[in-house]
């Protein structure tokens, strides 16, 4: 089953629990339906709202939905016009958050990650819209991920956003099973080694996933783990991990310059005997906002290269 598929019944299938939902945003319920995203959503609890690119009204009538007691969820084609709802993010979500509402007001969005598009649509900055809003948000990589994150945030009280991938779309759901999973946290470990700690961020999981094959092949024992959270979390699980690998890979593909990783990173340089930490991000030079193929690439063998060079200078070590 393709990504959005598997998004798409994932979230009717929760919808299918709700008593009464509101569902609105451009094409929702006609024409593309969002390249399927929001296709079938009807019955007899919800209502569905084709809306026109009105995303500053929008916003409003999402968290007035969830002051009245009702559901509301935002779809959006697109991050990118989210701009246009920064005002209510903020100053309209400062009035709510004191409020500790009943109802939920989620805001479902498609980011621009596929390349070729660009610069009005490119704006992979997840993290960047939870900083200034102060809000929860959440990415989806897997199916996995997805059923915690639908489940457990789609309809929770409250306002959160949940970002999903352009670029994976019309990919193969990955299916794995868990080593750990938080849905309320955000954490999910797929894998556990003690020679090395992957950490993916934003929609990076994929890439992590080659990398832990990679080390495998390698005969390097190694932890894997996918941060859905785009904010600040409790990272002791991580931590933990860390400080019997004691050495790190922080993957992140998306193209904010303040994010939860480096929250993760000031608190495992404190805590954590690192002996070797490899960093994975983009190059955010001005030539990312051209057409291109917009994907953060990774030389894994030059990765485990210098893995391998760090077990080199630990077995120097013990023999001294």
């Amino acid at each position: 089953m393709k990504y959005v598929e598997f998004l798409n019944e994932t979230i009717r299938k929760k919808l299918a629990t709700s008593k009464k939902v509101v569902i609105f945003g451009q094409n929702v319920g006609a024409g593309s339906f969002l390249s399927g995203l929001t296709r079938n959503f009807k019955n007899e609890n919800i209502t569905v709202i084709n809306t026109p690119n009105s995303e500053n009204c929008l916003c409003g009538v999402g968290f007035g939905l969830m002051l009245s007691g009702v559901d509301a969820l935002f779809f959006m084609k697109q991050q990118d016009f989210l701009l246009l709802g920064i005002d209510h993010l903020v100053n309209t979500y400062n009035f709510i958050r004191r409020i500790y509402p009943k109802a939920a007001f989620t805001i479902v969005k498609i980011i621009s990650d596929n390349g070729f598009e660009g610069p009005q649509a490119s704006l992979n900055n997840f993290y960047d819209f939870c900083s200034i809003a102060r809000a929860k948000g959440f990415t989806i990589t897997n199916r996995v991920d997805a059923e915690h994150i639908i489940n457990a945030h789609l309809l929770e009280p409250g306002f959160r956003m949940i970002g999903v991938s352009q670029r994976l779309f019309k990919h193969d759901i990955l299916e794995l099973d868990t080593v750990y999973a938080d849905a309320k946290e955000g954490i999910f470990q797929y894998f556990d080694g003690s020679e090395v700690t992957i950490i993916c961020f934003n929609f990076s999981f994929p890439l992590g996933l080659e990398l832990y094959h990679k080390f495998k092949e390698n005969s390097i024992s190694a932890s894997l783990f996918s941060v859905s959270a785009a904010m600040r979390i409790n990272w002791d699980r991580l931590i933990r991990n860390l400080q019997i690998s004691k050495r790190l890979v922080l993957i992140d593909d998306s193209k904010s310059l303040h994010c939860a990783v480096d929250d993760f990173l000031i608190q495992a340089l404190e805590k954590c005997d690192i002996k070797k930490k490899i960093m994975l991000k983009r190059d955010l030079s001005d030539e990312y906002v051209k057409p291109s193929h917009d994907q953060l690439l990774i030389d894994y063998d030059d990765v485990v290269k210098k893995l391998k060079e760090t077990d080199t200078v630990r077995k120097k070590d013990r023999s001294i």
